[in-house]
C-alpha cells in the first residue's frame, strides 16, 4: 500500500543509488514525491531502490547522468518533469577523490573531484532554479545540498584535505544561493553529516569513531534522510541559508 498521502511533485535526488542518497529518495517518496533517483554507473543498485520504493505503492524511476555533465543534467531534469513539477533538488553525489597529502595530489584527479562535488551541485541547481522559480513561472521549492562535518573541523591528516574543501564550497554556495533565489519561492539549505553508517564504512571505523563520538555511535543514513525531509517540508518554510550539522555531538 502506498505510503504517499498526495503527490508532492517530483523530487531529484543525485547520487541516490546506495546509502544516504538512496535513505533520501526512499524517504521522500514515502512523503508522496515522485522520485528521481540518479546515478552514475550502478544501474542495478539504483534499480534496486527503484523497486523498493515501487513496491510499497509509492513513484520513482532510476535515471542515469554524471552531474558534472550539463547535457546530463538537463535530460535528468526533461525525465523528471514527466513525473511532475519539479520541487525537489537533494544534491548528494559525490566523490572522495585521491587519498593523499596535497603535495601529491594528481592534478586529473583534483579537476574530476571538483568538477563532480563543486560544478556538479552548481549545475543541478542552475536547472532546479529554472524548473521551480515562480519568476519563471514555477511552483517554488527547496534545494538541500549535502556537505560534510568536514568541511567545518577538517582533518587534513586524513588524506582527504581537497575532498574536504569541495564539501566547504557547497555550505557556502547552498548560503549564497538561499539569497539569490528566496524571492523566487525556493529554499536553498545544506546537511552536514557526520560519520554515517553506509557500505563504504569499515567495521573498523564504525567502532573506532562510535567511540570517539559523544554519543557513542555513528550515524545512520534514515537519520540524514529524516532531516532532509524535514527541511524541504512546510515545517521548515522559514528555513532557508542554513546548514545543518547531524553528527552526534562531533
Amino acid at each position: 500500500m502506498a505510503t504517499a498521502v498526495q503527490d508532492k511533485g517530483a523530487a531529484i535526488v543525485t547520487g541516490a543509488s546506495r546509502g544516504i542518497g538512496a535513505a533520501i529518495a526512499k524517504r521522500l517518496a514515502s512523503d508522496g514525491y515522485g522520485v528521481i533517483v540518479n546515478y552514475a554507473g550502478n544501474a542495478s543498485a539504483a534499480d534496486s531502490v527503484v523497486s523498493a520504493i515501487t513496491g510499497t505503492g509509492d513513484r520513482a524511476v532510476a535515471v542515469q547522468a554524471d552531474v558534472a555533465s550539463e547535457g546530463d543534467v538537463a535530460a535528468m531534469f526533461d525525465r523528471a518533469a514527466e513525473m511532475g513539477p519539479v520541487t525537489v533538488l537533494v544534491n548528494n553525489a559525490g566523490i572522495g577523490g585521491q587519498q593523499a597529502r596535497v603535495d601529491e595530489q594528481h592534478s586529473d584527479v583534483l579537476a574530476r573531484l571538483v568538477q563532480v562535488n563543486v560544478v556538479g551541485p552548481i549545475l543541478c541547481a542552475k536547472h532546479a532554479v529554472r524548473a521551480m522559480s515562480t519568476a519563471r513561472g514555477g511552483k517554488g521549492g527547496s534545494i538541500v545540498t549535502i556537505a560534510s562535518i568536514a568541511a567545518k573541523a577538517p582533518a587534513g591528516a586524513n588524506g582527504l584535505h581537497p575532498y574536504e574543501v569541495t564539501k566547504g564550497a557547497m555550505v557556502t554556495f547552498a548560503r549564497g544561493l538561499s539569497n539569490e533565489v528566496a524571492s523566487e519561492g525556493i529554499r536553498s539549505n545544506s546537511v552536514s553529516p557526520g560519520v554515517i553508517e553506509t557500505d563504504l564504512t569499515t567495521p573498523d571505523v564504525r567502532e573506532s569513531l562510535g567511540k570517539r563520538a559523544p554519543m557513542g555511535r555513528i550515524g545512520h543514513p534514515d537519520e540524514i534522510a529524516a532531516t532532509v525531509s524535514w527541511l524541504v517540508s512546510p515545517e521548515a518554510s522559514f528555513v532557508t541559508g542554513t546548514d545543518i550539522t547531524v553528527s552526534g555531538g562531533i
